[in-house]
């Protein structure tokens, strides 16, 4: 796929210049969006997305278009996982309501500057050295089985522990509460910090292991950094008001991590065999077919994995509910 510098500026100078308005608009009145606001701006991030991958099609052909879809489908499936992290650390840290939107734009532009660094250094790696396949393989099938280990632990939720916050708390001094989205003010002569700074640190070390696992998942499905770069900004569009939009429904995907845990594991055992095509393996095992996985093949598995997790994960929640219920005292 051949990305001309112009294509690659236009690109980023729209997705900045789309970011930057929302990042504008949150700065000037940070609040608690409506339903319909929040459902507006997700549907009009998906349709971008979508018309995205359309205009792939139509420049660059089915191939790239399904690489692209494949990614963003993964990359925003493990971006709503991660919402599970934010809500708790949101939650623990007591940040205000109308806060926490604010919050999660600026753990969202961390997280792309993160994974910003990671795809050019994935890029390189994997144009110096095929053998990081084999790394970034077992890499997300480590990664899906301790997903699964996780879930079989069915622990409480807590808030994961973070030695930089407690680096920071004992070596700065501190409010108390929170100033606005303000993340210092001076107060008797002394520069305090707010509890916004804990906060933005929290979500950033978080989105920093959060990308280790995301960009060798979508390198497993594409090797096009144009569409890795895209795939991911699309995909982190729109968490911030899905954060507020589906509230209650993100414990409700009760399966989310197993389904993750799939098609991590999916992607990792297609990155090894791709390493083994690399270095003919499966020519001197005489294997009798291609060991690279087509495109279409992971762009279903993927679809019928999300599709499965996400309708069995409300069933199971709808057969809990009438459960929790609390049950009325008997009259008389």
């Amino acid at each position: 796929m051949d990305i001309s510098v112009s294509t690659w500026l236009i690109t980023i100078a729209a997705m900045v210049l789309v970011l930057g308005l929302d990042v504008f608009v949150i700065g000037r009145r940070p609040h608690e969006p409506s339903m319909k606001e929040a459902g507006t701006l997700i549907g009009v991030f998906v349709a971008m997305a979508v018309l995205f991958g359309i205009g792939v099609w139509l420049f660059a052909g089915g191939r790239y278009a399904g690489e692209f879809f494949a990614g963003w489908l993964t990359e925003y499936s493990l971006s709503i996982d991660n919402l599970f992290i934010f809500v708790i650390i949101l939650t623990k840290l007591q940040v205000p309501r109308q806060l926490q939107q604010y919050a999660l734009m600026v753990g969202i532009l961390l997280a792309l500057v993160f994974r910003g660094i990671f795809i050019g250094l994935g890029a390189g790696l994997i144009n110096l050295f095929s053998w990081i396949f084999f790394i970034f393989g077992a890499f997300l099938i480590y990664t899906a089985v301790r997903l699964v280990i996780d879930y079989r632990r069915d622990e409480e939720d807590e808030a994961p522990d973070n030695p930089l916050i407690r680096l920071v708390k004992n070596r700065v001094p501190s409010t108390d509460e929170f100033r606005s989205t303000r993340l210092t003010v001076r107060e008797n002569g002394r520069r305090l910090v707010t509890p916004m700074v804990f906060v933005i640190i929290a979500l950033g070390s978080t989105d920093l292991l959060f990308a280790l696992d995301s960009i060798p998942a979508i390198y497993g499905l594409t090797q096009e950094p144009y569409l890795v770069f895209t795939a991911n900004v699309f995909a982190l569009m729109g968490l911030r008001q899905l954060y507020f939009l589906i509230g209650g429904l993100l414990k409700r995907l009760v399966y989310l991590s197993l389904g993750l845990s799939v098609i991590l594991a999916f992607i990792g055992v297609k990155l090894v065999l791709h390493a083994m095509h690399e270095y003919h393996l499966d020519e001197k095992l005489h294997i009798p077919f291609s060991l690279d996985v087509p495109i279409w093949l992971s762009l279903t598995v993927i679809v019928l994995t999300l599709a499965v997790t996400t309708v069995a994960s409300l069933i199971r929640s709808s057969r809990e509910a009438p459960e929790r219920e609390p049950v009325p005292p008997a009259e008389g």
